[in-house]
Parts: structure tokens; C-alpha cells; sequence
């Protein structure tokens, strides 16, 4: 599916599994009319066939080099293969490792020994207008790389990762200079554990029930998952998905919420356990407990085909700064955090054309 109202010229940081998802999506809803998986067929007139993909930066040689087609498939991805990608055009571009690469990332990247590309260059010369950054889990200088050559480059920012750039009001003042808009951080899955968590939170506390106390634990066999067995990665994912679920109750409760184990057999399989303990009518006891499997990299497309479109929405009506209807809806630490059902209330308006902030 494409619209009449031209491309929106996309820019990836990291050729992982989120970015194999994503490309396969969007060439899967362009060869098709399929609407099943779209929370959104339509943002504000675009279409997710609208999306073109101009420019990409990896670190890893099975990658580098190659036609972002066949780098989507390369090894350590290990993502479903839905969708035949024909050539794009777009060759992958050596970006700078800085801390994007871990203690345990490093026994499965094979480090391409390519000069690094002037990437604010790129993406001008690309003609790149909205920049995603992929980049693995704790890596808060290279996260700032991206989101500073954005800046450099006059390009709009989406930030997927958990390092806080959207939600920074430094950052934010930066793009409402440039005139630029930005959305993150860190993305919320289509139906993921964070987002099914804070509407379980939410229920149950407009149902009158008193939340106890509750954990999340997820485990997986991808390189996000190897990479976030170096605890001192975590810390901003935790803060992340923590702040996500707290944010739906008006007292504090004891919350315990991270990635738990890497198990390399399930590949790109998720498994979520969540777990909530509380009281309602007359003390009486209610417990949850609860298993949730999924795909992890289609879960984050979904959601990502959204911001792109939203974003790119934002570009044509000369918004610029945090997007917080945007970051609200398709983000884990937005700006402003909003119970799922506002934020997609807040996320319609604005792309019906009402008001953003």
C-alpha cells in the first residue's frame, strides 16, 4: 500500500533484528493490500508502502558493505523471515562502534575493518529525513552520536532505545532549535509484556483493586538479550519499563521488572512472565499470573511503522520537539507517560490534525 503524498526517507543506526522486521514490513504491506497486523493502515494520509529506506550504518563485516536487503538476513540476526526483500539500493556504511558493542556482544560481532563514514555526510547526501536509531542496549554514547548527527544533518530523530534523548529536556530544547522533531525512547511493542502490564495495572486499579505488589520477568535468545546479560546495561532498560508500568498507579507498590536470562535456543522468541498480587472487595485476595510469547523484532514494527508515519507528519507541519502524543503511544519512556487508551486517543488527534501540545 502507497499514498499520493510521496516517500518518507528513512536512515537506520544498527542493521539488528528491529531493522530486519521493519524493511521485511514494509515491503510486505507494499506488495499487498493486508491490513491485518496495522494498528494504523493510514497516518495522516501515509501508507506504510510510503516508507523508503535511503541510508544504513552497521559495525558488524557480515553486514557492512552489503545491500540493506541481504544485510537484514545476515548472521547474528536471527529474526522470522517473512517477507522477500528485492535489492534496494542502499548500501550498508561502517558506523562508529563507541560503546555499542558489550562484553558479551563481542564474542558474536565480527567488527568490519572499514573506515567509519562521516555520518551527519550521509545522511545529508542520502537525502535521509527521519533517522531511527537501533543501536543495542546500553549504549548511551553511541545513542548520543546518532541523535547529535541528526541535529548536524537537520533530520528528525526517532530514538527506540532505552537511552533517555526524547525524554531529556536538554535534547528536547536542541531539536526545538533546530526545528526538528524528535520521538522516543525506548519502543513499546505492538502487544508486548510492557504495554500488557501497565493496561493489567490499570484496570485493575479503575476496578478499585489494590496492587500489592508485581514483577515482569522476560527471557529471550537474540543479541539484545546476550548483550543485556551485562548488568550494567540494564539499568536504563529497567528504568524504562519500571517507570512505563509505575506510571499507571497512584501509589507506590514494590515492582520488580528487567530482562532475566538469555537462552540462545529461542532466537527471536520472547517469553514474558508477569505476575500481580492485590486485594478488592473486603480485603479478599486476586492474583494474576500470566505468560506471554512472542516474536520480539514484528512486535517493535508494528509500532515503528507508526512513529515513522507520525513523524514524518510532524516534518510537513514545521512541528519540532518532543512529539508527545507520538512518544506517549509508541514509546516505554516518553516525555509524558499516558495510560495506553489516552495515548491512542492523543495519538489519533494529532494525526487527524488537532492540536499537539
Amino acid at each position: 500500500m502507497e499514498s499520493e503524498l510521496g516517500k518518507i526517507k528513512v536512515a537506520i543506526a544498527g542493521v539488528g533484528n528491529c531493522a530486519s522486521a521493519l524493511v521485511q514490513g514494509v515491503y510486505y504491506y507494499r506488495e499487498s493490500n493486508e491490513q491485518i497486523g496495522l494498528a494504523h493502515p493510514d497516518v495522516g494520509g501515509y501508507k506504510p508502502g510510503d516508507i523508503e529506506f535511503v541510508a544504513a550504518f552497521d559495525v558488524d563485516r557480515r553486514k557492512v558493505g552489503k545491500d540493506l536487503s541481504e544485510a537484514i538476513f545476515e548472521k547474528p540476526n536471527n529474526t522470522i523471515r517473512f517477507q522477500e526483500v528485492p535489492k534496494i539500493g542502499v548500501t550498508v556504511k561502517k558506523g562508529p562502534v563507541l560503546d555499542g558493542v558489550g562484553r558479551y556482544l563481542r564474542e558474536v560481532i565480527r567488527f568490519s575493518e572499514d573506515r567509519d563514514v562521516d555520518i551527519v555526510e550521509e545522511l545529508k547526501s542520502s537525502g535521509a529525513e527521519i533517522l531511527i536509531n537501533y543501536l543495542p542496549v546500553g549504549s548511551e554514547k553511541g545513542s548520543r552520536f546518532y541523535a547529535q548527527s541528526a541535529l548536524e544533518a537537520g533530520v528528525a530523530f526517532i530514538n527506540a532505545m532505552p537511552t533517555f534523548i526524547a525524554s531529556s529536556e536538554e535534547w528536547q530544547k536542541k531539536f526545538e532549535e533546530k526545528g526538528l522533531p524528535i520521538a522516543g525512547d525506548d519502543v513499546m511493542s505492538q502487544l508486548g509484556a510492557t504495554v500488557l502490564h501497565k493496561t493489567l495495572i490499570k484496570l485493575l486499579v479503575d476496578r478499585g483493586v489494590k496492587v500489592e505488589e508485581s514483577y515482569q520477568l522476560n527471557i529471550g535468545g537474540d543479541t539484545d538479550f546476550l548483550n543485556m546479560l551485562e548488568q550494567q546495561r540494564l539499568v536504563s532498560k529497567r528504568e524504562s519499563k519500571t517507570s512505563a508500568v509505575r506510571a499507571m498507579s497512584p501509589y507506590e507498590m514494590p515492582l520488580r521488572i528487567g530482562p532475566s536470562d538469555y537462552i540462545p535456543f529461542l532466537e527471536n522468541e520472547k517469553i514474558c512472565y508477569i505476575w500481580i498480587k492485590g486485594k478488592y472487595f473486603g480485603g479478599a485476595p486476586l492474583s494474576i499470573d500470566l505468560k506471554l510469547s512472542v516474536i520480539d523484532s514484528p512486535n517493535s514494527a508494528g509500532v515503528i511503522i507508526d512513529a515513522l508515519r507520525g513523524v514524518k507528519v510532524a516534518l510537513d507541519r514545521g512541528i519540532s520537539g518532543p512529539l508527545i502524543s507520538v512518544s506517549a503511544y509508541c514509546f516505554k519512556h516518553p516525555p509524558v507517560q499516558m495510560p495506553y487508551e489516552e495515548a491512542k486517543r492523543k495519538f489519533e488527534e494529532f494525526i487527524r490534525g488537532e492540536r499537539e501540545r
